[in-house]
């Protein structure tokens, strides 16, 4: 293998703003806010300020799950946070999560509000609030958090790692490419085993493993991740591609996907959702045709 130059590390790291590739006008080395902004609020109790990349996509799929089962209390307001604009560095995302990063969650349902941020976090908040989609019995409730945890310390790998150097990094690099390739195929290796024997994730119920996992690794096999499904054999996967087909068939994750998104077919970008019936009116096809 060779790369294009040989790197040799500093005494002591200095951030360089221009190295950063796709994200380079974003990221930066310290927290803390850049601006003032407030957060808008709807008038539902559950306030998501969110985008639709695969972390934010776990958190809609999950409250339309739970509309889908008659939780009125699940109704929401979700708005766009465009990360690529910075907003996620206001004073007021900030507030909600310090650690600058989509999704971030804002129940105003009890007396004190409730702040929740990381998409796992906000998961199971959820399923526990509502009692739904993670078992109370062992050893089911077990395998669902731990397949939940296993989404939330591998998909860095696949997103910050392989996604980064493969699909955005300045220079495209053979060792760190190979690298996360390799890694990304053998999670992809470990979901096909379990998928093998198990409907779902975590056994024969859906839970919200699924829902965490589904966004990230099924958005993978169907082709929507970085362009990366040939260069990853996808097709390898045969029991990954037929949960991801399954999870897709339910129209709460039909719904859940096209939440906060902005990319793709336009009938599939629902900027902000503060009603069920926005799906119906306000995607992003029906606002561009509007006199």
């Amino acid at each position: 293998m060779t790369d294009d130059t040989d790197y040799i590390p500093p005494r002591v790291w200095t951030w360089d703003k221009a190295s950063g590739g796709t994200f380079a006008s974003i990221n930066r080395p310290v927290a803390g806010p850049t601006h003032e902004k407030a957060l808008p609020a709807g008038r539902h109790p559950l306030q998501l300020y969110s985008l639709g990349t695969p972390n934010g996509q776990k958190v809609t799929i999950m409250l339309e799950e739970l509309l889908a089962l008659g939780h009125a209390g699940a109704e929401y307001d979700a708005w766009l946070i465009r990360i690529g604009e910075g907003d996620q560095f206001g004073s007021g995302f900030v507030d909600i999560n310090p650690n600058s990063k989509i999704p971030a969650l804002m129940d105003r349902s009890g007396a004190t509000p409730v702040r929740v941020f990381e998409s796992g976090a906000i998961l199971l908040y959820l399923a526990e609030r509502f009692d739904a989609f993670l078992p109370k019995e062992q050893p089911a409730r077990a395998e669902t958090l731990s397949w939940l945890f296993w989404q939330m310390g591998s998909a860095p790998f696949l997103g910050g790692g392989f996604g980064h150097f493969y699909a955005y990094a300045p220079t495209k690099l053979e060792y760190p490419i190979n690298r996360y390739a390799m890694e990304v195929k053998r999670q992809l290796d470990v979901l096909d085993r379990r998928l093998a024997e198990n409907e779902f994730v975590a056994g024969t119920e859906y839970t919200i493993a699924d829902m965490a996992i589904w966004p990230w690794y099924g958005g993978l096999v169907k082709g929507w991740l970085y362009g990366a499904a040939e260069f990853l054999s996808v097709r390898e996967y045969g029991n990954v591609l037929r949960w991801a087909d399954q999870i897709f068939d339910r129209p709460a994750v039909r719904r859940g996907r096209m939440v906060n998104r902005t990319s793709g077919a336009l009938s599939e970008q629902l900027h902000e959702r503060h009603d069920a019936g926005d799906f119906d009116t306000k995607t992003q096809d029906k606002l561009t045709d509007a006199p």
